[in-house]
């Protein structure tokens, strides 16, 4: 090993804290994957009760959808760092949420328009004609949850 590389040491973080991280961080990466083939995109969240939930639009061609059906375990990070003085100096922290991902049903009272609007920031639409598409509320219900900080 190269004694001139640097090294930042981590530790885990309490439940509390990372249960914290993930009400008070709404976007974060969703991967997902496909016999060999990976899929990651940046979304917003809700955190409830043990579970993430994910509002995403989706086309009748939409890679995304097509990776969902896919992924047995899907994993969601959310993660921040800030500089302190130096390059050597940053402070951050990551939370890494694994488990399988489902589609909500739409007689959930979770998918009523006005809860939706409350929990998440408005949809992003890039080259996507709004009409063609269909809004699809997933949920990741987490078996596996960590933090780390430094």
């Amino acid at each position: 090993m190269d004694p001139d590389v640097s090294f930042a040491y981590t530790e885990g973080m309490t439940e509390a804290d990372v249960e914290s991280r993930l009400r008070e961080t709404v976007h974060g990466v969703l991967a997902l994957a496909d016999d060999g083939e990976s899929y990651a995109i940046p979304v917003f969240h809700h955190y409830e009760d043990g579970s993430l939930y994910f509002r995403l639009g989706e086309t009748p061609d939409s890679e995304k959808a097509a990776y969902i059906e896919t992924t047995a375990t899907a994993t969601y990070v959310v993660y921040d760092a800030d500089p302190t003085g130096g390059p050597d100096e940053q402070r951050g922290w990551s939370v890494l949420a694994r488990g399988p991902v489902r589609a909500v049903p739409e007689d959930d009272p979770a998918y009523d328009a006005v809860t939706i609007n409350e929990r998440f920031a408005p949809i992003r639409v890039f080259d996507e004609a709004i009409d063609e598409m269909e809004l699809t509320l997933y949920e990741l219900r987490i078996e596996e949850l960590s933090g780390r900080q430094n």
